[in-house]
């Protein structure tokens, strides 16, 4: 089986709903985290928008309770490659270039993971979308024409 390039592994493999786990220096922690990628073409897009995990589900619906459908909770049996249930903040998302991935990989530091189930990928996209704090040009992203 021949060994494919780190870019090769990424452009090859990425689509709505892929999964990256990576540590990420806008982060205040240095552990890896999982991010999800929400671009309908994202092997197209010069910009990936990916949002964030957290398994501290409560403090974060604490900090966001007055942004009512932004947070999308995802319990392990809904997505095997979780080993606790999750949140993800819809307010917060994080635009990377495909480079950025595949540096990642390049280094070791980032782990490609199963792909997120698409109702799943839907929920965060609407929840983006609601969203106040989302900039209009990042959410024209995951608005298709």
């Amino acid at each position: 089986m021949p060994e494919f390039s780190p870019e090769a592994r990424i452009k090859a493999s990425i689509q709505p709903g892929s999964v990256y786990y990576f540590p990420d220096e806008e982060l205040s922690s240095p552990e890896p985290h999982y991010f999800i990628v929400l671009n309908h073409n994202p092997s197209d897009d010069m910009v990936l928008l990916l949002v964030c995990s957290s398994s501290q589900i409560e403090k974060v619906k604490r900090r966001r309770s007055g942004l009512p459908g932004t947070c999308i909770e995802i319990v392990m049996s809904d997505y095997k490659d979780f080993t606790v249930d999750s949140i993800v903040d819809c307010n917060n998302v994080f635009k990377r270039s495909i480079n950025h991935l595949v540096n990642k990989l390049t280094s070791g530091d980032l782990k490609i993971k199963s792909e997120m189930n698409f109702a799943i990928v839907q929920r965060l996209r609407s929840a983006v979308l609601n969203s106040t704090l989302v900039s209009r040009e990042d959410k024209q992203m995951l608005i298709v024409e």
